[in-house]
């Protein structure tokens, strides 16, 4: 019994003296709480494959009380955020800008061909990712067979039947899910290879020690920056060349785009996720934490705020929002534009120059945490 006591009593001491370790031990209370609390926030928030508020185009050429009543229909279901415009060029330019996903046209002729029996509507539904496509393509038909069958219902019937409803999905035209997949892996690649590796490897000479000796050396912070910088960007520019290639011959993902404006494009997120890299290992000296919180700044957010896997407008506003401060979301904008619609340079250039603010604002903060360390 005694013995028993008194390894009770030991057991409780080293107990102790290990939660006095994790409460000391930032990392710990990050891998224990922190790490779990953001990720059931992302995938309960953020992940959300569900299609609401789509937004879309409803050209009215007709302003008949019938094609106004059609219209209507989109305006009020709960599935689209619908906008109507008179001219389908205008439609197409927000088609282009990606300011909607969807075009419905009502020709000018639709009331009169209502009338003789053989209505119908063009649909025209942004196919880059084909699941979400095809969700919008069913949809819009659903609102017009709810149309068509109210109206049965109050005893309009038409001569000829239902309407028919013409449908095409630009850019994707084949419905293939590797259009809007493949672009995304290019974006976790560059990912893993400017902030994941960089930061391991930096924080790992920290561990070392063995930056001291660059310390006590003539060479400046910004050149030991450069010196570490540049052989990953190397590296990641290697595997953007591998990603491209695979993409396009072994996947015939298209390239409808500029392969410069692509290159530029990569260049600029690569120096930013590099920038990161810097600034977490310049921060975090311990492998595991800055391990940790590179991936929580870089390789979720890029897998789940980017538009990756989902399309960022069916999440709730908050979330929108937060995911408008990770690099991520304006690097896939502009790749699944240059892959499969071209140079659109109304989605390029914003989004470019987005990713070029934040490189100028992480090489100042890296130059800075680095200068610290070497006073």
């Amino acid at each position: 019994m005694n013995d028993l006591v008194a390894s009770a009593r030991r057991v409780f001491a080293l107990v102790r003296k290990e939660g006095y370790q994790i409460v000391r031990d930032p990392s710990s209370i990050v891998i224990g709480v922190v790490m779990p609390l953001l990720l059931i926030l992302l995938f309960g928030y953020a992940l959300s494959l569900d299609v609401k508020n789509v937004p879309v185009a409803v050209v009215l050429e007709d302003p008949s009380p019938d094609a106004t009543q059609l219209a209507a229909r989109f305006r009020l279901s709960p599935y689209f955020n619908a906008a109507v415009v008179t001219s389908m060029h205008t439609a197409e330019r927000l088609m282009r800008r990606r300011s909607v996903d969807g075009i419905v046209r009502l020709p000018s002729d639709f009331s009169r061909q209502l009338a003789a029996g053989h209505a119908q509507v063009q649909i025209l539904v942004y196919g880059a990712d084909a699941n979400r496509a095809r969700a919008i393509e069913a949809y819009a038909q659903g609102a017009i067979g709810q149309w068509t069958a109210r109206r049965q219902a109050q005893g309009q019937m038409m001569a000829g039947g239902p309407v028919n409803v013409i449908s095409r999905l630009w850019f994707n035209e084949e419905v293939d899910s590797h259009y809007y997949l493949v672009p995304g892996l290019i974006v976790t690649v560059m990912t893993l290879i400017g902030a994941f590796l960089t930061t391991m490897v930096m924080a790992r000479e920290w561990e070392r020690g063995t930056l001291e000796a660059l310390f006590v050396s003539p060479v400046r912070s910004s050149e030991i920056l450069l010196g570490k910088t540049i052989p990953y960007f190397a590296l990641g520019m290697l595997g953007l060349a591998l990603t491209i290639l695979a993409s396009k011959f072994l996947f015939d993902v298209p390239l409808r785009g500029s392969l410069l404006v692509l290159g530029g494009a990569c260049t600029l997120y690569l120096l930013v996720a590099l920038g990161v890299g810097l600034l977490v290992s310049s921060t975090f000296k311990n492998q595991l934490v800055a391990s940790q919180f590179s991936m929580l700044l870089t390789y979720l957010p890029a897998l789940m705020l980017s538009g990756f896997l989902f399309d960022l407008r069916s999440v709730p506003a908050a979330v929108n929002v937060i995911a408008s401060a990770f690099p991520a979301r304006y690097f896939v904008s502009i790749l699944q534009t240059v892959f499969l619609a071209g140079d659109i340079w109304s989605v390029i250039l914003p989004n470019a120059a987005v990713l070029l603010g934040m490189i100028v604002f992480l090489l100042v903060l890296s130059i800075n945490a680095t200068r610290k360390k070497l006073v």
